[in-house]
């Protein structure tokens, strides 16, 4: 028996193989360890796949530099990383798996491999965590600030009430943050109601806004009694929240994604597709709202999508604000548009994965209750005012939405990956 009390447990085992008391291991990718990583088959084909494609570039890029490979391989790179470390947990079970199962081995060793079995157990399923989130694409406008849109809908002076607490809920729940905010548009309905919201535009100010934001696009319901309602009966609104990517002023040149002078990009805008006009603005404001044509509205004519602005006194101030929103919108509808052929291809091949959108109901608000549900997550907080002060609950109700996500995107190239080697000439020519 060895004794060398000062080694780890992982350099005694190593020791005492490389002395010659363990048979040689022969790695065996793919060899069922007995532990449950949630890591699917098809999944761990695109790793390696995409693995081999970081080696390849590598290999490549050490013999000539290239930016679009280089930026290829930093994409690549965690997937590789975390894979390796994948193998390297799982290779290590199965060799302390053999090493249990031996007979001869020498007792000190078995307690010492039972712990490090233990240890590796956990560490897999963890790294294979890790490598799920590696697999999903990084989405293009997750590192971008935001635009926060909303609007009430079916429900009268009901959903414009709630929508003016939706707007106090993300206000407080950016402050909490540090997340810097700021009203680029805000108007209030005509009524008794001086809280009524018509519709509401506040930029958030952050590097990453938009990937942490954008769980919230979609119609959220209201089931509250009014405080005009005087039978106690429940009434239900709804409000509509839409979360953009907000672009700085101008794109940056050359290969950079923000590049507005690119036709293909998603952030170009032709201005000759766009008709300006100016008008007086509307609403209170005394005699600059009667004599000053001060507001602007843009339409871009392919789409039909329209935008106006009139918060500011400028006119100049107006346009620019007018412009960051158009942008914002179709970029985001290019985006959209895209996700969706991919969900309708996985769709018609294996019969895919659903997505919720932005005109989907996604989240209840009980008062009631004081419930909150997310209808993608199956989330439910019993503490509304959590939720309501964008406070811990609502931090906890988006974290289960995001993870929904990836869990949907993971199952969808999963899907896509079998479809792959199921009917690879179908796949390909869709």
């Amino acid at each position: 028996m060895l004794n060398v009390p000062w080694i780890c447990s992982r350099c005694l085992l190593r020791s005492t193989k490389a002395a010659g008391y363990l048979r040689p291991f022969i790695p065996r990718r793919g060899l069922n360890t007995g532990v449950d990583t949630g890591l699917s088959p098809a999944l761990l084909i695109r790793a390696r796949s995409l693995a081999d494609e970081h080696s390849n570039l590598s290999a490549q890029l050490a013999e000539s530099f290239d930016a679009k490979t280089a930026k290829r391989i930093g994409e690549l790179a965690p997937i590789a990383n975390v894979l390796g470390e994948w193998d390297s947990a799982n290779e290590s079970l199965v060799e302390l798996k053999s090493l249990l199962e031996d007979p001869a081995t020498d007792p000190e060793l078995r307690s010492l491999a039972i712990e490090d079995l233990e240890s590796s157990k956990h560490s897999l399923p963890t790294l294979s965590d890790s490598l799920k989130q590696a697999l999903v694409p990084r989405h293009p406008f997750a590192e971008l600030p935001c635009l926060l849109e909303i609007r009430p809908g079916a429900g009268g002076d009901e959903a414009g009430l709630f929508a003016f607490e939706l707007l106090r809920m993300y206000t407080s729940f950016c402050s909490r943050q540090g997340f810097r905010t700021s009203v680029l548009k805000l108007e209030v309905g005509d009524g008794p109601a001086e809280d009524r919201l018509s519709e509401a535009v506040i930029e958030v100010d952050a590097s990453g806004a938009y990937g942490m934001m954008r769980t919230e696009s979609g119609v959220h319901r209201v089931q509250r009694v009014p405080a005009t309602e005087s039978k106690g009966r429940t009434h239900t609104s709804a409000v509509s929240v839409m979360v953009l990517p907000s672009f700085p002023d101008s794109g940056a040149g050359g290969d950079s994604a923000l590049n507005f002078d690119d036709p293909t990009s998603d952030y170009y805008v032709d201005p000759q597709e766009v008709r300006s006009e100016k008008m007086r603005a509307g609403g209170a404001g005394g005699q600059h709202v009667n004599k000053t044509e001060s507001a602007i509205r843009l339409t871009h004519i392919p789409s039909g999508i329209v935008v106006s602005m009139q918060d500011s006194r400028s006119q100049h101030a107006n346009r620019k604000k007018a412009w960051q929103i158009l942008r914002a919108r179709l970029a985001e509808a290019r985006q959209e548009a895209r996700e969706q052929e991919l969900v309708e291809l996985r769709r018609g091949v294996l019969g895919g994965v659903a997505r919720m959108g932005r005109g989907d109901k996604i989240r209840t608000y009980n008062y009631g209750q004081s419930r909150c549900t997310d209808h993608r997550s199956g989330i439910t907080i019993h503490n509304l005012d959590s939720v309501l002060d964008g406070g811990e609950g609502l931090d906890n109700v988006m974290d289960s939405v995001r993870t929904w996500l990836v869990d949907q995107e993971i199952a969808g190239m999963a899907a896509e990956e079998m479809a792959k080697r199921a009917h690879p000439q179908k796949v390909a020519t869709r």
